[in-house]
């Protein structure tokens, strides 16, 4: 079974892209979904004890825990250490479901696929990537987005440029949804020849 990691700086368009490969009957998990189940599950009392006042109702308030990281980013490091265990027991759950199943390949959707040393769970990486005034232009007009706040994402990702040199594919989502989706038809159907092979 093939693991593709798909992962992408904010604002590139991989949310959109993770969706196409679910489209062509590749099943997904996305940490980030896993995540927001985390946060209105078992995750909330452990984080509502490390961050006093982001979970008071058992369930994370995601505008209360961005505030306080904004201003104590060195609390990062605490917040991955409650979140990342749990979820690599959910990812881990999904995989030996799809191999059971007998899947030919799956797609663990990883924002931090890189920052977060993800990139030997997978066996191909592909990243989403557009022109950075492109990227600017989607982010800025997400609701509650300032700069500064889009200055502190960007810090904590690694770079474009080098996610791209790190990548075995590229999706460039700077030239429409068409384009996207071709890229990534052309993709699956490589990866599905090399399964077919057994390489």
């Amino acid at each position: 079974m093939i693991k593709i990691g798909l992962t992408g700086s904010i604002g590139m368009g991989k949310s959109t892209t993770s969706d196409m490969f679910k489209a062509l009957g590749i099943p997904v998990i996305s940490s980030d979904e896993t995540v927001h189940q985390l946060y209105s599950g078992e995750a909330a009392p452990l984080i509502e004890a490390a961050f006093p006042g982001t979970a008071p109702e058992g369930v994370v308030n995601r505008e209360a825990l961005s505030q306080h990281l904004m201003a104590k980013p060195e609390d990062f490091k605490r917040l991955e250490a409650i979140i990342h265990p749990l979820v690599r027991v959910r990812e881990q759950k999904f995989l030996d479901e799809a191999a059971a199943r007998g899947e030919p390949m799956v797609l663990l959707d990883i924002p931090l696929l890189f920052e977060t040393g993800a990139t030997d769970r997978v066996d191909v990486i592909v990243v989403v990537s557009c022109a950075a005034e492109i990227q600017r232009q989607r982010v800025m007009a997400r609701p509650g987005m300032t700069a500064e706040k889009f200055e502190a994402i960007l810090s904590r990702q690694t770079p474009d440029a080098e996610k791209r040199k790190r990548a075995d594919h590229v999706i460039d989502t700077g030239q429409g949804l068409e384009a996207a989706r071709d890229q990534v038809a052309g993709i699956v159907a490589a990866l599905s020849n090399t399964e077919a092979r057994g390489e």
